[in-house]
């Protein structure tokens, strides 16, 4: 039973999201199976919403995910990241369960955090001058907003102020913000088809239509999106997930163009913009935009630490309005504050090299070697930014039995299809969690399947 206190000043969502993570971490295995929403809301006399609210905000995390008739399972979470307070049992479970090789598509190496030197930061930033017996600025710290609009001017051709940030607890909090900010403008969402999944269920949490709009090789075909009616989309176009396509320069026209012919809005993610390895970062959509009709969206996880959970949004000056005192800071204070003193002493930027580098390293040795023990039997759909390549066979292929040989040698795989949606297949071959020593004998362990797959 979860214990869900009506009376307490924390949203009841928030309550039910909290228990349910504790279940999963303490008692749940990977395949168990959630409640539904309904049956959840009956049990505990909560509405609907409430409850989806809870269950999209474990799909983002990656706690559980959701399947077509199936309804609510938990992931392959990796229990060693989570408290030590483990029964026996669950400790035995956990060895048993171990992949051998994880090609998780959005990882970064353990070792890449600059722990020691976040540490010390810390030390610093955390200090008497700090105000710990108040409420404090629900946009979040100006000094933070202050330096990611520095970055985001510098690096993306950003238009912003600090003024127009805002600070978030990971990308589907700033998405669950955005939508309170939208106040029922819209009903409905156009969104690339394949595209990223968490933005999907996401709205599709809060009651929004979905329209799939179809990606070719200039990204989100416009003539779509104008017919769907829908006058808010999401796209990713700088690196389109999961395809790699980039929206040209006159696409990007002609969709600010409808933007503002049509007052409507675009939420711009600019995934993966930070890890490119071949060509120089393409400028931000919001950058080109004249009249205020790009949200643009961003986080550290992929280039810092997924672990802090900081997001934020360039928020255009209209839908800022919107924004009020009665929403809270949405991320620690010290989190903050380190964060803010990282980047005004300049650890950002070397950071960033550094990812930059490492993952470049290892990007060339994961093609190298795909190429070299798969050969003419697949050929690479997208690669040179992020932390992954996709591949697709080039020979007739089980796919099903791939993933039976894959969990029975312990190597753990991503397919497009089940993360994206649409008929796109393609394998989400990750290299940003491996070390550079040991991307040959995962590649290598791979093959050995592949081949079996090939009819």
């Amino acid at each position: 039973m979860y214990f869900i206190d009506k009376s307490s000043k924390t949203p009841l969502h928030i309550q039910l999201y909290e228990e349910i993570k504790k279940e999963i971490i303490h008692n749940l295995k990977v395949g168990d199976k959630l409640q539904s929403i309904r049956k959840v809301a009956t049990i505990y006399n909560l509405s609907k919403t409430s409850v989806e609210s809870a269950y999209s905000q474990l799909v983002v995390e990656g706690y559980i995910d959701s399947y077509p008739k199936s309804g609510y399972v938990v992931t392959d979470t990796n229990y060693k990241n989570f408290s030590n307070d483990f029964s026996t049992d669950i400790e035995v479970e956990e060895e048993k369960d171990e992949f051998l090789y994880d090609f998780f598509h959005a990882r970064l190496e353990k070792g890449s955090f600059p722990l020691k030197l976040w540490k010390r930061i810390f030390n610093k930033a955390i200090d008497e001058s700090l105000d710990f017996c108040t409420y404090h600025d629900s946009k979040g710290e100006y000094g933070l907003r202050l330096e990611i609009a520095k970055y985001l001017i510098e690096s993306r051709s950003v238009k912003c102020s600090a003024s127009q940030i805002i600070i978030c607890n990971g990308f589907g909090d700033s998405i669950e913000l955005l939508i309170g900010l939208l106040n029922k403008r819209y009903d409905t969402l156009a969104i690339e088809h394949p595209g990223y999944y968490v933005a999907r269920k996401v709205f599709e949490a809060n009651n929004y239509k979905i329209k799939n709009i179809p990606v070719d090789k200039n990204g989100i075909d416009l003539e779509e999106l104008k017919n769907s009616k829908a006058k808010l989309v999401y796209i990713t176009p700088s690196h389109q997930y999961p395809t790699g396509v980039t929206i040209p320069i006159s696409n990007r026209l002609k969709l600010l163009n409808w933007a503002e012919t049509n007052e409507a809005l675009i939420i711009e993610d600019d995934y993966d913009s930070e890890l490119t390895y071949e060509n120089r970062p393409i400028p931000s959509l919001q950058g080109l935009d004249k009249v205020g009709r790009v949200v643009y969206v961003g986080t550290f996880a992929k280039s810092l630490s997924p672990a802090i959970r900081v997001s934020y949004m360039v928020v255009p000056k209209f839908l800022l309005e919107e924004f009020n005192e009665i929403y809270e800071s949405r991320v620690c204070l010290f989190t903050q504050k380190t964060l803010e003193r990282f980047m005004s002493e300049g650890h950002w930027d070397k950071h960033l090299r550094k990812i930059r580098t490492l993952n470049k390293k290892k990007h060339n040795l994961m093609k190298k070697y795909l190429e070299e023990k798969l050969g003419t039997t697949m050929k690479i759909v997208n690669q040179g930014g992020g932390l992954s390549i996709q591949i697709k066979p080039c020979v007739s292929f089980d796919w099903e039995k791939l993933k039976e040989l894959a969990l029975k040698n312990k190597i753990k795989l991503y397919y497009a299809k089940e993360r994206c949606g649409g008929e796109w297949e393609a394998l989400m071959m990750g290299f940003g969690g491996f070390r550079e020593e040991e991307i040959e004998e995962a590649v290598s362990s791979f093959s050995k399947i592949w081949f079996e797959c090939i009819l």
